[in-house]
């Protein structure tokens, strides 16, 4: 059996447990209180299967409370397939072609394309608050639209600046002038952090705006400094990212 062809990609009910077996491996947790004790199912008629009653609370909730797939009438195994469909599409996928591949209206594909990439996003909060480190680099990578290749150099690809935060996440993001690189430090980092960086100049102005800035010195050789996951920038860290 092909993986399009999974039960709960096909039908709601079995989408509905198949989604409680990843939330819930151990049993039902209430969204709301959080209580994982002596919940029970709703079985009246009045309710809809995979109803839940918190014993804590007093609170009803179902497997999809708190998740991207609350309050929706689109079915769940729609949800679901929209989202292997998204992450399993080595090019990405348009709202028209989930639109064919799922049997339902543009408009609803695009709904699904959006609030599921939304979800993916993990940009909720910023790196290196209360006094984490977060390493920044830049490199260059491909080339800018409509720019012709040199034979050497860097000025025909894309600036990209990474930062990340060691034993956590790496925000990626292209730049093309210093107002940007600020913004993205604004954005993505925490005035609470220790920043490391290299020597560039542009890094200087910024350091100031964090709780310290060392400089790695890579004209004496280091490139490593403190204590480094594997998650780290390479001529910042021990390895590259």
């Amino acid at each position: 059996m092909t993986a399009i062809n999974a039960p709960f990609f096909h039908d709601n009910d079995r989408a509905r447990e198949y989604l409680e077996s990843i939330r819930w491996p151990d049993g039902a947790i209430c969204p709301h209180c959080h209580s994982d004790k002596d919940h029970y199912q709703l079985e009246g008629k009045t309710h809809r299967i995979g109803m839940w009653k918190c014993a804590a609370c007093r609170k009803q909730f179902s497997v999809t409370v708190g998740t991207v797939f609350e309050r929706s009438k689109i079915p769940l195994s729609k949800w679901l397939f929209a989202a292997y469909l998204l992450c399993s599409s080595k090019k990405g996928m348009s709202a028209h072609q989930l639109h064919r591949t799922l049997g339902v209206t543009y408009k609803t594909a695009w709904f699904l394309a959006h609030r599921i990439r939304h979800a993916m996003d993990s940009t909720g909060g910023l790196l290196g608050q209360n006094g984490g480190i977060i390493e920044a680099d830049e490199t260059y990578i491909g080339i800018k639209p409509g720019v012709k290749k040199g034979r050497g150099g860097f000025r025909h690809k894309n600036t990209v600046l990474a930062l990340v935060q060691r034993d956590g996440e790496v925000r990626s993001t292209v730049v093309t002038n210093f107002a940007q690189v600020k913004r993205a430090f604004k954005k993505h980092a925490s005035p609470d952090a220790k920043l490391m960086t290299d020597q560039h100049k542009k890094f200087r102005k910024i350091g100031r705006e964090f709780v310290s800035h060392e400089v790695i010195d890579h004209s004496k050789y280091e490139f490593v400094r403190g204590n480094v996951s594997t998650n780290t920038i390479e001529g910042v860290g021990a390895a590259p990212i």
